[in-house]
């Protein structure tokens, strides 16, 4: 892999190497390297998978069918609001 760097602009350089590192997926497969996955633990893990991408798949194709973007989910944040 190759990034080039234009007018000594090294951290533009390092922020395109990362997308592309990102984007090939090598940060992923080294988090799953850095340690010894069951082969019972790898089947459910790529069955997970499987069912995610679907159900991500499933939502975009109902979004560009009607044209309506399915409702978001409330996030449960630690914080209170502001008047105590």
């Amino acid at each position: 892999m190759q990034v080039l760097v234009r007018d000594n602009n090294v951290e533009q350089a390092l922020r395109f190497l990362k997308k592309k590192l990102q984007r090939e997926g090598v940060f992923r497969e080294a988090r799953l390297r850095e340690r010894f996955e069951k082969p019972s633990e790898k089947r459910a893990r790529e069955k997970a998978e499987g069912i995610r991408r679907v159900r991500k798949l499933a939502r975009k194709k109902l979004e560009r069918e009607s044209g309506i973007s399915a409702p978001k989910k409330a996030r449960a944040s630690g914080r209170q609001s502001g008047l105590e």
